[in-house]
């Protein structure tokens, strides 16, 4: 889970307490700092690694048992652990409960995987180019500036993919234009086309694919698991992609639309791969 956005002070007192506070696109911890010998698998232990004992914390993180951090912060898990793990991990999010998923450090790299790039727009954030969406097979009319007024991050911990108003008006058009056969609903305020499949289900439902472009040739073509989502069982079903509000605020390339892919981060050469059929 990576912190959006990062703002962090840390202070140690003549008492030798070092205090931290870290606000998330969702969220806050304040609390102390301290070491402790974290213990991976019996060959992989790393002494003084600094974790962070959380005395108040709010919004959709309060009751979390913790955070594992994963960003490019010095105090990141990968960061700590570098020296063995090479600044190298991967994870892949499942697309149902049948199917298992994982998180590894270091390792070997999937052949499959194609790299793109990690901008440093924000330092301690996993920053990416994307240059584009397709629709059905069909690339969208859509200025690659639109993508980089704000820049694109990628985030385990964000569910939805967060979209500039162009760009997520592009694709909700050209979407309800290949979705003319189910019914439209009046959708959510955050979500927006949804339809009502409560006559549907026993039918096959045929949605159109939608893949994301990033620097330098890389697609990624969503699972059908990211592209729908139920705001109210069949009644309700929604395009899993919001709007940011404008073209100025920061989009999010979500945990929704990652499913089944390894996500590779090389973070030592700078680098975010995807590798299809990772779980």
């Amino acid at each position: 889970m990576f912190n959006i956005p990062a703002e962090s002070a840390q202070g140690c007192s003549s008492s030798n307490s070092c205090l931290y506070g870290v606000k998330y696109g969702t969220g806050y911890t304040v609390g102390f700092l301290a070491t402790e010998t974290l213990t991976i698998t019996p060959s992989d232990v790393f002494e003084n690694f600094v974790i962070g004992c959380g005395e108040r914390n709010g919004g959709s993180f309060s009751g979390t048992a913790g955070l594992l951090g994963l960003g490019r912060s010095p105090v990141a898990l990968p960061s700590q652990t570098s020296s063995t793990y090479k600044n190298l991990f991967s994870y892949c999010l499942p697309a149902s409960s049948s199917s298992t998923g994982h998180l590894s450090f270091g390792g070997g790299v999937s052949q499959a995987a194609k790299f793109t790039p990690i901008t440093s727009k924000i330092p301690e954030l996993y920053g990416l180019d994307v240059s584009g969406i397709s629709v059905g097979g069909r690339k969208l009319p859509i200025d690659p500036s639109v993508f980089r007024t704000a820049g694109t991050i990628i985030d385990s911990g964000t569910t939805l993919t967060y979209l500039p108003s162009t760009a997520h008006s592009a694709l909700s058009s050209a979407f309800q234009e290949m979705m003319t056969n189910y019914t439209l609903t009046k959708g959510t305020s955050d979500l927006q086309p949804c339809y009502d499949f409560s006559k549907h289900a026993n039918d096959n439902i045929t949605i159109p694919r939608i893949s994301i472009f990033f620097e330098g040739g890389v697609e990624v073509d969503i699972d059908d698991s990211g592209i729908l989502i139920p705001a109210n069982g069949l009644e309700e079903v929604c395009l899993a992609f919001t709007d940011n509000g404008n073209d100025k605020d920061l989009a999010i390339f979500g945990n929704v639309q990652q499913k089944t892919y390894e996500v590779v981060y090389d973070v030592a050469k700078g680098m975010v791969g995807f590798a299809p059929g990772g779980c």
